[in-house]
């Protein structure tokens, strides 16, 4: 009897045994692996095109910032489940143009705004610029844009840090107005034709054909000094209203590039054709003062003639085909006698 309870109690103490070492592997599994999986993501490093701001994020840690990562770093300890939010730190830029491939908006994106005169105008650039990376303006940075969504040209909401798709939609909602603004001031200042010299051909210059030059053609001005002056008033006034509308100075090192201005397609169509017609009267003009030329150089010579009756007479033996032999001009039946031979 005493030898079969001690092999029960054995068998029983085996049972345990395994259960206990079961609950603890549960236990472990439960709890290791979170531990393990948080100690080895709180270690970060950003690549030399990035700089990472760091929030708390630990069970009993509030979501506030910790740290900011310089670009390139090394391998940085950021504390246990701490969210990291990456920022580029390079130079980017945000382009405005017509082709759909090249353009932020992804689609075909031209600014139209009103010239001085009421010609609407497509305005076509590239805004550069870089991100503030001083520490206190990167860490005000993030809490202002850092911690809500944007909704981007493709309709969808990105935080400004989830890759290009997150920055894209940053840019199109909060930087795209301010551009389109300081477009729509600066070029209300000017007139169409000095900014596209070509708009003088189809506007109402108050100037008469008579008062033009002999080419027909209306006064056209150099827009390059314009064009010059319209992207320093963007650039100082871009820096300006960006770090108001933002609320600090998070964008910095701004240039817009003026790429190019172009009409309306109705007002492009008149351009043409007005330049096709204004091509013909120069031609027209050219073919009269060809005759005119010519009209004049035979009047010269005539009048040479009348006083050199011997000079016409050169003249009009030099113009003889070659192999005449015989010249009659009183002869009735012709004046031409050739050698005969053919």
């Amino acid at each position: 009897m005493a030898g079969a309870r001690t092999g029960t109690a054995e068998r029983g103490g085996r049972r345990m045994s395994r259960g206990g070492a079961i609950a603890l592997a549960v236990v472990l599994a439960v709890v290791g692996l979170p531990l393990l999986k948080g100690l080895l993501g709180s270690f970060e490093r950003t690549g030399g095109g990035e700089v990472a701001v760091v929030r708390n994020g630990g069970f009993f840690d509030d979501n506030k910032i910790r740290q900011v990562v310089d670009p390139a770093s090394s391998r940085t300890w950021t504390g246990w489940w701490s969210k990291i939010h990456r920022y580029p730190a390079q130079q980017r830029f945000y382009t405005i143009t017509a082709k759909a491939g090249d353009s932020d908006q992804r689609n075909v994106d031209v600014v139209t705004v009103p010239s001085s005169d009421g010609v609407n105008m497509g305005i076509e650039g590239v805004l550069y610029f870089t991100l503030n990376l001083d520490h206190d303006a990167l860490r005000k940075f993030d809490d202002k844009f850092g911690t809500r969504k944007f909704r981007g040209p493709d309709g969808k909401s990105h935080f400004a840090w989830e890759g290009d798709e997150g920055w894209s939609a940053f840019l199109h909602q909060i930087v795209r107005p301010v551009i389109d603004n300081d477009l729509r001031t600066q070029i209300n200042s000017f007139r169409c034709a000095e900014l596209v010299s070509s708009c003088a051909l189809v506007q109402n210059t108050g100037t008469t054909a008579a008062k033009r030059p002999n080419t027909g053609l209306p006064q056209a001005q150099s827009n390059n000094a314009n064009i010059a002056k319209v992207q320093t008033a963007i650039n100082t006034s871009l820096a300006t209203d960006l770090e108001n509308t933002l609320g600090g100075k998070f964008l910095t090192n701004l240039h817009f590039n003026l790429v190019r201005v172009t009409l309306p397609a109705r007002v492009q169509e008149a351009v043409d054709r007005a330049q096709a017609a204004f091509a013909q009267v120069s031609e027209a003009q050219a073919k009269v003062a060809s005759a005119q030329a010519e009209a004049q150089a035979n009047k010269a010579r005539q009048d040479g003639y009348n006083k050199c009756p011997t000079c016409a007479r050169i003249e009009e033996l030099k113009a003889l085909p070659q192999g005449i032999t015989v010249y009659a001009p009183g002869n009735p039946n012709g004046s031409l006698y050739g050698t005969g031979r053919r």
